[in-house]
């Protein structure tokens, strides 16, 4: 049995102590958060305070491959999720009406999920853990501790340091923390090289209101959870006890929306969507909450073949973190956790072997959904800043992302092929993994061909601009 210290006590963290804990390792978790779990879900909606978490309150969407992790080993997790309110959704009723065909296809329960608001999500979380987990709330580490390295010229980490001087020894410490950890820092006052880094702002801003139904029924899906316009995206997401959200996001550039912060032009915009009005339909339980600032960043710890340290793993939003615009950031991170631990089971008595072994699941599991968010990020942008400067819109500039754009047309009309787009945007298979399938290239280019792109109803940019006046 080892000692594993995990810093960080929010999903990915609490989920990553517990699978280890359920292998036999003793397992202690540092919150910097003070705050004690709530009573309730709901008064983790309306009083706990997570600072940590710049994104606690905006919207979360957590997709179908966590359900499918929950369900193979955390079962206790799933249940008290729906314990707390959280709503099994089916990515398919969300089928364009120009699909004729609605007969189900083996398999179609792959596009399940289990999704809620982020404080119901993370006070299920919570909760189970802390009934078998130390989980210290405000425990704020301060740096790491090195002892002999295991490796000639490369630090080994031994421990943390907390912000009021104790000394905590351990023979893993995972890196929870979030897109707001200090790893970087702390290895490099241990003597360890700087990891690798990538970072860009994602350039969106959004402005998010939350609403519950007056009536116990949520609103219908009448398009995408996503709805692309030409400057603009309104984004709806089912969340728990009877609650829903609906974000506009647009370009940080767009200076003449950052009036939609206002709820009397928010709901201008969304009321005149027609597949989107409805949405309002409920009882508005926030303001319109805005942010913008969010960056894509990567972080690499093995350089040139070679670990920057030993004895820390990092995990989730520690190692890369993303626009949350596509609702993939719990998801990813606890895939991240997933085979995080069952690395941790076939090295964990080998450091240096761990840290690369970690390195090279991450940059095949993970890193390729974090490289496909950035493009996605990249290609939307663009189009939204060309809109705003009256340009016409970019056009793909290679075959992958020609094929992508003919996705986005065939999808409308085609269920196998709507179910291949599902697939992509669930995170249950990557766009280069299912192009290889036989055939399916080739009906993608086949129905894109014979089919116009289908323009969601709206205001134009003009119009949008004669409302903001």
């Amino acid at each position: 049995m080892s000692r594993i210290l995990v810093l960080g006590g929010g999903v990915v963290g609490l989920s990553v102590a517990m699978m280890l804990a359920r292998q036999g390792h003793s397992v202690t978790v540092f919150e910097h958060d003070r705050k004690p779990l709530p009573r309730s879900p709901e008064e983790a909606w309306r009083a706990w305070e997570r600072r940590g978490v710049t994104q606690f309150r905006q919207p979360h969407y957590l997709h179908p491959p966590v359900r499918q992790l929950l369900e193979s080993h955390l079962p206790d997790v799933k249940e008290a999720l729906l314990r707390a309110g959280c709503v099994t959704f089916d990515r398919l009723v969300t089928m364009p009406p120009f699909v004729t065909d609605r007969t189900p296809r083996e398999g179609d329960e792959r596009f399940v999920a289990i999704t809620g608001r982020r404080p119901a999500v993370e006070y299920a979380f919570a909760s189970v853990a802390e009934r078998s987990i130390p989980v210290r709330r405000g425990a704020s580490v301060a740096g790491l501790l090195k002892g002999p390295s295991v490796a000639r010229g490369i630090p080994h980490v031994t421990g943390v340091r907390t912000l009021h001087g104790e000394e905590v020894s351990g023979d893993l410490i995972v890196d929870a923390m979030g897109r707001h950890s200090k790893l970087p820092n702390w290895l490099e006052a241990v003597g360890a090289r700087s990891p690798i880094e990538e970072a860009e702002i994602s350039g969106f801003m959004y402005y998010t209101r939350y609403f519950r139904s007056t009536a116990g029924v949520v609103p219908a899906y009448r398009t995408a959870l996503t709805t692309v316009f030409h400057s603009f995206s309104l984004l709806t997401l089912p969340g728990d006890a009877g609650t829903w959200s609906v974000t506009v996001f647009i370009s940080s550039d767009d200076h003449a929306l950052w009036k939609l912060r206002d709820p009397k032009f928010w709901t201008a915009l969304v009321g005149a969507c027609p597949l989107h009005a409805h949405w309002l339909d409920g009882e508005p339980i926030t303001d319109v909450l805005p942010m913008g600032g969010i960056l894509d960043r990567y972080r690499r710890f093995v350089v040139d073949g070679v670990p920057v340290a030993t004895g820390i793993v990092s995990v989730g939003d520690s190692w890369a973190c993303t626009n949350p615009a596509l609702g993939r950031g719990i998801t990813m991170g606890l895939m991240h956790a997933l085979g995080t631990v069952e690395v941790l089971q076939q090295n964990l008595d080998n450091p240096f072997a761990l840290a690369l072994a970690q390195d090279s699941m991450t940059e095949t599991r993970v890193t390729p959904w974090y490289r496909n968010t950035v493009d996605i990020d990249r290609t939307r942008i663009a189009r939204f800043n060309a809109s705003i400067d009256g340009r016409p819109e970019p056009q793909p500039a290679d075959l992958p992302a020609r094929i992508a754009d003919a996705l986005l047309v065939g999808m409308m009309y085609d269920a196998d092929l709507f179910r291949v787009s599902a697939e992509i945007s669930s995170l249950l298979a990557l766009p280069q993994e299912i192009m290889v399938r036989p055939g399916v290239v080739n009906r993608i280019m086949e129905v894109a061909g014979t089919r116009e792109a289908v323009i969601p109803p709206g205001p134009s940019r003009e119009e949008l601009l004669h409302m903001l006046v």
